[in-house]
């Protein structure tokens, strides 16, 4: 049973992920001179997730923190990560940000389109002039009231535990001036097991919005305090048992 449910979901979300991709390109075409901030396409991707979310019965969701987003600010948003579905989940959020995602991500068919609709952030992992690049298009929309989304372990978790943390975003937030925003999600490592293509049976994902940690009175030498600060949160929140798992 478990086999024919995947099967239906992964047609259902491949057929999803291609109309909207379609759609995207569509508003693109139509309304970049009057949403430059790409804030419509946003709203596409949002539908996008909560959409592949409702089409698998195996996801139990669920999201605390959001009163801990102030919709007038723009955050450097830092968060664990465990999977490819991180994307899916993480746009629960609800504010509108730019990915900072490995170039292969960009190659997968369809959601690699949606990336360069949504004028995310490519970076080539291992090349200074890219990791360069990344930090002026990311300093770009931050100054256009964007928020920028970092996974700084650099990489997917192995075991679901967090990795040590890359110092960049930090030291971007500092330099900018703008709040490091912390988000734990879990969970979504246990969703497909490896080397496997065969949902597990319900499965606990979530994701939990942190109080924001502010960087106005820091100075560039304090961003080891920052991204311990955050960091901390975060390990705390992924050893913490949720309400499904009890």
């Amino acid at each position: 049973m478990r086999i024919l449910i995947s099967v239906a979901i992964w047609t259902a979300s491949t057929l999803v992920t291609i109309a909207v991709s379609f759609l995207q390109l569509l508003t693109l075409i139509i309304l970049f001179p009057f949403d430059k901030k790409g804030k419509i396409i946003h709203a596409q991707s949002c539908w996008w997730a909560s959409t592949l979310i409702r089409l698998n019965p195996f996801w139990r969701m669920s999201v605390r923190g959001l009163d801990n987003i102030d919709p007038r600010k723009t955050y450097v948003i830092v968060a664990n990560h465990q999977s490819l579905a991180d994307i899916i989940v993480i746009y629960n959020i609800r504010t509108q940000f730019k990915w900072v995602a490995k170039e292969s991500t960009f190659g997968i068919p369809f959601i690699g389109t949606m990336l360069y609709i949504g004028k995310h952030i490519k970076l080539l992992r291992g090349d200074l002039g890219s990791i360069k690049q990344v930090y002026k298009e990311a300093k770009h929309w931050l100054n256009q009231d964007i928020s920028v989304v970092f996974f700084p372990e650099g990489t997917r978790s192995e075991t679901g535990s967090i990795n040590e943390f890359q110092n960049g975003a930090f030291k971007l937030a500092i330099r900018e001036k703008k709040p490091i925003l912390p988000v734990a999600i879990k969970g979504t490592r246990n969703l497909i097991p490896k080397r496997s293509w065969v949902f597990n049976a319900k499965v606990a994902v979530s994701i939990e919005v942190f109080s924001p940690i502010e960087t106005k009175d820091l100075h560039t030498a304090d961003f080891t305090q920052l991204r311990d600060a955050a960091r901390t949160k975060l390990l705390n929140a992924i050893n913490e048992r949720s309400i499904y798992e009890k």
